[in-house]
This record gives C-alpha cells, sequence and structure tokens, in this order.
C-alpha cells in the first residue's frame, strides 16, 4: 500500500508545482501591469520577484516529487538529502496550511492537510523498525554483505 501512495504523493506534488507557477507568474503579471508599489519600490522588482519565488519553490516541490516518485518505484526509503527534503516540503505544507485557514479559506486548508498527510505517510512508512537488519548490520543479501564475514577486519 505505501508503494501506490508515494507515487500518488509525488503526482500530487507536481500538480501542485504547476499551481504554484502558475498562480506566481498571474501575480507577477498583474503586479507589473498595475505598476504596483510596495513602500516605493519598483514594480518590475515586484513583478521579478514573484516569477523567481514561483519558479523556485516550483523547482523544490518537483524535486520533493521526484524523490517521491523514486521511493514509489524503487519502494525503498529515500536517502538522507531525500528525507530532509520531504520533511522540509511537509513543514512547508504544515505552516501553509496554518496560514490559509485566515487568509484563504477551509477548503484550501483541507487540501494542504492531505498533502501533508501523504507526505508524513511516507515518511513513516519507509521507518526501518528498531531491531530490523539493515544494509549496515550485514544483512544477507544486502550491498556489501559478504556471506556473514565481518565488514572489517
Amino acid at each position: 500500500m505505501r508503494r501506490p501512495i508515494a507515487i500518488v504523493a509525488a503526482l500530487v506534488l507536481f500538480a501542485e508545482a504547476c499551481a504554484v507557477v502558475l498562480v506566481n507568474w498571474v501575480l507577477g503579471l498583474v503586479a507589473g501591469n498595475q505598476h504596483m508599489s510596495l513602500a516605493g519600490m519598483d514594480p518590475k522588482a515586484i513583478s521579478t520577484g514573484a516569477w523567481a519565488a514561483g519558479g523556485l519553490f516550483g523547482l523544490f516541490l518537483v524535486g520533493c516529487g521526484i524523490v517521491l516518485l523514486v521511493v514509489g518505484i524503487r519502494d525503498r526509503a529515500p536517502g538522507r538529502l531525500g528525507r530532509i527534503a520531504v520533511i522540509a516540503c511537509a513543514v512547508v505544507h504544515g505552516v501553509l496550511g496554518a496560514l490559509t485557514v485566515g487568509l484563504v479559506g477551509w477548503y484550501a486548508f483541507a487540501v494542504l492537510m492531505v498533502v501533508l498527510a501523504l507526505l508524513v505517510y511516507v515518511l513513516l512508512a519507509y521507518v526501518k523498525e528498531p531491531g530490523a537488519p539493515g544494509p549496515e548490520d550485514g544483512a544477507p543479501g544486502a550491498p556489501g554483505a559478504h556471506d556473514g564475514a565481518p565488514a572489517a577486519a
């Protein structure tokens, strides 16, 4: 059950990345066309900042989606860097969910909490159980295991 959920989470993050990039692109166009200024800041800087933020956040979501897709295909836990990226993505979704209740509404909050639940499920589903043999324990069939011989002399 954990493989399909990891793949669904990856697809959801890909869709969310497209939505974030689209929303920031539209916000950048609106700020540029309306010549909006914030405390005397150049409107061109505001629109460029919106586009850059949308692009960077979209790349982050795509990167996390790729990590989850690889996890779902291989049915293996993500590496250290991948786990950190997915944890950061989950934290961002939690904080954005808390902010969207007041700013956008309960529907947006529910959507963000569903994505958060998918991320947390994938993180918890691929945790090594205590006492279970892993590659570092020289488990049979694990990479680096040599017929039960100790790894170091």
